[in-house]
């Protein structure tokens, strides 16, 4: 990974549970989004599944995500609904 991908500011949600902020490093935007999500009542299969896209190492597999598609977008079921996880990356500003 490149110093600007891991330096790529970004905003992060989980819809209904957490509003959306802003981070300054990518790395820091996932370690908040794990520890958020960890303590939930996901399931094992679930709980796996995100401990691999956002827990440790899953930097540069999130920033290939976001190189590829702009966005990450994954969702989440809990208590019968789904909720959506977002991770966008911030537009840069000239100035």
């Amino acid at each position: 990974m490149s110093s600007d991908e891991s330096r790529t500011a970004v905003t992060v949600s989980i819809e209904d549970i957490a509003p959306p902020a802003t981070f300054g490093r990518l790395s820091d935007a996932l370690v908040a989004l794990w520890e958020a999500l960890r303590v939930l009542p996901l399931g094992w299969t679930q709980y796996e599944a995100y401990r691999y896209f956002l827990g440790p190492g899953a930097e540069q597999r999130v920033a290939a995500f976001l190189a590829r598609d702009g966005e990450l977008t994954l969702s989440f079921t809990m208590a019968g609904r789904s909720h959506a996880i977002r991770v966008v990356p911030v537009a840069r500003t000239r100035g």
